[in-house]
Formats: C-alpha cells, sequence, structure tokens
C-alpha cells in the first residue's frame, strides 16, 4: 500500500472500520492512530488511544515484544520490508489469548514505510468450550501457530505425538477453523481393525459382498463427503491395507466392497499417530510412498513434560468441564505436586486423576491426598530406569555409560512383557539394533 501524505490518514482510518477483526493503524515507534471498534471493544478501552502504544495495549509490556522476549512483527516487517504473521498472547476482554497477529507496511512516495496495519484474529475461539484447547507455553504455542496455517489450506496434516496429547482436539480445530467446518468431521479408530474390517468401514460395502453383508453399509469417505476425514493412530493401518489407502489419495476415488462402480471422494485427510512412522519406513512396516501422501505439513504435539508451566490452566479446565454443578478449586499443595508430575499418559492421565479427586474430595478444594493413586504412584517409584539410577548413584565408582546401558537393556528385557518389536519403539531403536545389543550381553 502507497501513502501520499498524512493527510491521507483519515482515508485509511476509516478503512479500519470494513475489517471486521480487531485492526490498527502504528506508526514506526509502535504508537496507535487509528483503530476500528472490534479492537477498542476487545480490549476493552473506552479512552483515547491515539498515540499509545500497541505493545503496552495488547501486552501490557512496558518495552517491545522483541526486548520482552517475543517475536515483534513491527520489527520484522521494518527489517523485511514484506508483511509478517505470527502468533502473540494477548490479553483481551476475554482474559489472556492466542492471537493470529498480521501487519501490512505502508509506504510513502518514496518508498519508505511509514505506516503498518495491524490485523488481529483470536485462534481458539470456538462454540464449543469443550472443544477448546488450553495452554500458552512456548511449545503448546508453537504448536497452535502451526495449526493456524494449515486451518484454512486444504493440505493433508499429520499430527504427531505421544498418546494422550489431544491430537482428536487439534484433528477438530484444523476442521472448525477451515472452509470445511459447516461439512462432517469423521474419525476412523484404525487401531485394532483388522484388514476386511478396515476396508469395509473405510470404504462400506454392497448387500451381499461377504457373508453377514444383509444391506448395504455406507463408509467412512462417504460419511465424510465435503468435510475432513480423521485417522486416528494411522501407523496401525495393515500394511496390505497401506496401498488401497494410498490409491484413495491418489486418485479421489475408491470402490465399496462388492461393488465395481467407483465413487468420488471429497474431504481433507489428517492424520495421527504416536508411533515413530519414519522408523517403520526405514523397518519396512510402513509404505514409503504413503508416507509422503500424509505427511506434507507434519506438526509435533507437545508432551505435558514440554509445556509444565500448562499443567494448571489445562487442570482448571479440565475442573470446569468436569464438575460444571458445582466448582471445585485446586489448593497450592495441589498445584505444586501436580507440576511436579511427569504425566507419561499426558492430558488424559491429568483428566484421570482430576477425575478420581472430584469423586474423594467432599470440600471445594482439592487437595495432594486426592491426586495421589497410591498403588500407581509406588509402581511409578519402581521404575526399572530409576531404580538402575539410585543403584549407580549409590555405589562409589563411577561406571562406564556402556555398562550402564548393558544394566539397563538387562533389566529391561527381563522385565518387559511385550514383543521385542514393541520394546525396540519404546526405547526408540530399530529392531535390528535391539537384538543387536541383546545379543551383546550373553
Amino acid at each position: 500500500m502507497m501513502l501520499n501524505n498524512e493527510q491521507s490518514l483519515p482515508a485509511i482510518t476509516s478503512l479500519l472500520e470494513a475489517i471486521p477483526a480487531p485492526a490498527v493503524l502504528l506508526d514506526r515507534d509502535y504508537r496507535i492512530r487509528a483503530s476500528n471498534g472490534a479492537y477498542r471493544e476487545t480490549f476493552l478501552q473506552t479512552g483515547t488511544l491515539l498515540n499509545r502504544k500497541c505493545y503496552e495495549v495488547s501486552h501490557g509490556y512496558r518495552v517491545p515484544c522483541d526486548q520482552a522476549g517475543e517475536n515483534c512483527p513491527l520489527r520484522q516487517c521494518l527489517e523485511t520490508g514484506q508483511r509478517q504473521r505470527l502468533l502473540h498472547i494477548h490479553n483481551t476482554s476475554k482474559g489472556r489469548e492466542h492471537v493470529d497477529v498480521e501487519l501490512t507496511p505502508i509506504h510513502d512516495e518514496e518508498g519508505e514505510i511509514q505506516y503498518f496495519i495491524e490485523v488481529m484474529t483470536p485462534t481458539n475461539r470456538h462454540p464449543d468450550s469443550q472443544s477448546s484447547m488450553i495452554g500458552f507455553s512456548p511449545a503448546y504455542t508453537r504448536m497452535l501457530e502451526l495449526l493456524s496455517r494449515a486451518a484454512p489450506a486444504n493440505i493433508n496434516v499429520l499430527l504427531l505425538g505421544e498418546s494422550g496429547t489431544g491430537k482428536e482436539l487439534a484433528a477438530q480445530y484444523l476442521h472448525s477453523h477451515s472452509q470445511r467446518s459447516d461439512k462432517p468431521f469423521v474419525t476412523v479408530e484404525c487401531s485394532g481393525l483388522t484388514e476386511s474390517l478396515f476396508e469395509s468401514e473405510l470404504f462400506g460395502h454392497e448387500k451381499g459382498a461377504f457373508t453377514g453383508a444383509t444391506h448395504r453399509k455406507q463408509g467412512l469417505v462417504e460419511s465424510a463427503r465435503g468435510g475432513t476425514l480423521f485417522l486416528d493412530e494411522v501407523g496401525d493401518i495393515p500394511l496390505p491395507m497401506q496401498v488401497k489407502l494410498l490409491r484413495l489419495i491418489e486418485s479421489g476415488s475408491y470402490r465399496p466392497v462388492g461393488s465395481v462402480n467407483p465413487k468420488q471422494a471429497d474431504f481433507r485427510l489428517i492424520c495421527a499417530t504416536h508411533r515413530q512412522l519414519r522408523q517403520m519406513v526405514e523397518e519396512g512396516r510402513f509404505r514409503q510412498d504413503l508416507y509422503y501422501r500424509i505427511s506434507p505439513f507434519p506438526v509435533h504435539l507437545p508432551s505435558l513434560r514440554e509445556r509444565s508451566q500448562d499443567i494448571i490452566p489445562l487442570a482448571n479446565h479440565l475442573l470446569k468441564q468436569l464438575r460444571q454443578d458445582k466448582p471445585l478449586k485446586l489448593s497450592d499443595q495441589a498445584c505444586q505436586w501436580l507440576c511436579q508430575q511427569r504425566f507419561p499418559g499426558n492430558i488424559r492421565e491429568l483428566r484421570n486423576r482430576l477425575e478420581r479427586a472430584i469423586l474423594l474430595c467432599d470440600s471445594g478444594l482439592i487437595e495432594t491426598e486426592h491426586l495421589v493413586v497410591e498403588q500407581e504412584d509406588k509402581l511409578a517409584t519402581d521404575d526399572p530406569m530409576q531404580k538402575l539410577t539410585m543403584s549407580v548413584i549409590a555405589e562409589e565408582n563411577i561406571v562406564p555409560l556402556s555398562q550402564l546401558e548393558q544394566r539397563y537393556l538387562q533389566q529391561v528385557s527381563t522385565h518387559y512383557s511385550g514383543s521385542k518389536a514393541d520394546l525396540a519403539q519404546q526405547l526408540n531403536i530399530s529392531e535390528r539394533t535391539l537384538y543387536r545389543k541383546l545379543k551383546g550381553l550373553s
């Protein structure tokens, strides 16, 4: 945008009111030169905003964002001369919110940047509060920024992360912020499905297609027409079925079981898994061509260990969901205890703890004893790695790392009840490497 002189400011100011999202006109010194009604309403500003600093209003900072530990879009705009977009946390009338900030430079006749139009769009407002994601940590914010960028596009998204990190909520966020939000969101639980059942569930079947097929069944691909198809635990899809899924993605067509007539599919694909798909590709357990089809836009969902500062806001949010009839609060000691936990089950485990605590709490305040599950927490202290670490610390002499690894492998292989393939995945090594290391123990 080109600006002739400062007399053009009123014309630009009138344009702000045509923007439905909160918007302001800023100068090079971060000063607000004009704002629209949505901005004033968002930040509850009844007085004048003219010449106030943008970072003072939106963040409560006394210095620009880049001096307060955040990226500053205005500074980046000045450095690059290009439009900038990033995710910030603003203090709005609804509390702390993630806001998609887009800054557009305005040049004068000599090509110099003189002003900026800043438009702010809240990213996580959803009509169903049950589906809202909560968090303000850097790891969560990075994840949310990626989701916000991918949501309006039709690109396939692969959600990666440990079990219980909220991958289905993230998929629902992508759907609800997409152009397909008014169409169905269909989930396919890939884990545990046999080859024949998976094909029937996904593509549907015709009457008489197989024994017991007494009527035609609509498949989930057809149910998701115009909307989003979410394949949860895509790493569990049987290898023979992966080629049929690949054909569906590549051709956009499929055939119900027992039918000779192909059908056209229309859906946005989102996949999720807690497995290491790259490693599975190397081991021949997941098709490489399918992997690249489903993962043009991978997003890592952080564990609670990576976003520990979100534990209490998450816990409070879950408590509101679980006890809407009678509000409960966490004591200071309970908050401190929660922040010290590792939560291998992540948000799902945190929710389970709170559900149990609600039943044990007779007052309006949840204490530490309501959260502790004695048998589970005792088992956690019996973890082989913790025992091994304590035994090493108790020794007078430090042992070589190779010897420490051998001791750990010996204990884990003895106590682990699953398969060697599952154990290798838990150790984040290939099955071949595991067998080689176990052979070295003998």
